[in-house]
């Protein structure tokens, strides 16, 4: 048998006229309580104290997040400024450091330019008496020498002169020389020998080191001599008979003769 549905007022209502009746009915549960009707009245929303439950969480919330920025930006300005003051003490180690090698390149550049110095100035020759000439040349005739003729160079100097080495040297001779007088003997740096006769008196020792230019002697007469001057060799070894030109030597190291 076939079931049928009621028909007029006895028929169930729908599920919408349900939905509508719910939300009338909760509609007028909110304007018994007073929110209906403040929200729909302006004058009575005017009338409604200034804070309410809604607005005192909204000012809450600003008010965190205003705290939150502040943080952060006092955070990032921390970290700026920290930043800023390791970039300040790596600058300031970096210059320091840079002064420093400048330092120290400037102390090695005068380390090698007073060693240039040094060293040129131990390996230069001079006159054996400032500012003298050659009055008798290098194996010129006669009977004033017993070889025949003359073994170095007389430079003028008269009595008193200051003798100097003509380079740098240690002293292996001094004293009594025979024909030679008073004399000095000095082996060079590079091996060769220069000897000083004739001489009032010596001013160094055996053994001594001697640097270009300084004294080592007085001019005087002694010995073979006719007169105040001083008798200069140059030799490539210690005994007699090895001489060399003394004005050739000389002019081969760099001085004006």
């Amino acid at each position: 048998m076939a079931f049928t549905r009621p028909t007029g007022k006895h028929r169930r209502p729908t599920r919408r006229a349900t939905r509508t009746g719910a939300g009338l009915a909760g509609v007028a549960a909110l304007t018994t309580t007073g929110v209906v009707s403040t929200l729909a009245s302006p004058a009575a929303a005017a009338d409604a104290p200034a804070h309410t439950g809604f607005t005192e969480a909204i000012v809450i919330g600003h008010s965190l997040a205003d705290r939150i920025d502040d943080q952060a930006a006092a955070q990032r300005l921390a970290a700026e400024d920290a930043a800023a003051e390791q970039a300040a003490v790596e600058a300031a180690r970096l210059q320091a450091a840079e002064a420093k090698r400048k330092a120290e390149k400037k102390r090695a550049e005068k380390v090698r330019a007073a060693r240039a110095a040094e060293r040129e100035r131990l390996n230069r020759y001079v006159l054996p008496v400032e500012g003298s000439y050659v009055s008798t040349g290098y194996q010129t005739g006669g009977s004033l020498w017993s070889s025949g003729s003359h073994s170095g160079v007389d430079f003028h100097a008269p009595a008193g002169s200051a003798v100097r080495a003509v380079g740098a040297g240690t002293v292996v001779e001094t004293g009594w020389g025979g024909a030679y007088g008073n004399e000095v003997v000095i082996q060079m740096h590079d091996g060769t020998y220069t000897q000083y006769g004739h001489l009032a008196s010596a001013t160094v020792s055996v053994g001594q080191t001697v640097t270009p230019g300084q004294q080592i002697a007085v001019s005087g007469s002694t010995g073979n001599s006719t007169g105040p001057h001083l008798h200069f060799e140059a030799r490539s070894g210690a005994d007699y008979g090895t001489d060399m030109d003394p004005v050739a030597y000389l002019r081969g190291h760099g001085v004006d003769v």
